[in-house]
């Protein structure tokens, strides 16, 4: 996290990984409405710019990356581990090998 991005960024990136978890129905939720609450707190106006307001940008760009993560988890974990046994050469291919061959063209045979 070298550099944060805009709060506006971050508020949309939220609601984003919100809307993919919840569905369409997002904004009756009860995240979305905190969510906004704490945006709208922690907004700097002209006369105001405290340390506080830094604080809950770094902690709501910490949770998009939460959010964004665990996102991406679920979607390796679906990926090579909801698909059962497979075969040796499919899982050779995984990683990028070939299963040796039998003079004659055949291959390993049980």
């Amino acid at each position: 996290m070298a550099t944060l991005s805009s709060p506006l960024r971050v508020c949309r990136g939220i609601l984003k990984e919100l809307r993919y978890m919840q569905g369409p129905s997002y904004k009756e939720s009860m995240a979305y409405s905190y969510v906004m609450d704490q945006f709208r707190k922690n907004k700097v106006t002209g006369e105001r710019y405290c340390r506080a307001q830094q604080e809950a940008h770094h902690a709501s760009h910490t949770y998009l990356c939460l959010l964004a993560s665990t996102r991406s988890h679920l979607v390796l974990h679906d990926l090579y581990h909801k698909k059962g046994e497979r075969s040796p050469e499919q899982v050779a291919g995984l990683v990028g090998l070939r299963l040796p061959t039998q003079p004659g063209g055949k291959g390993w045979e049980k």
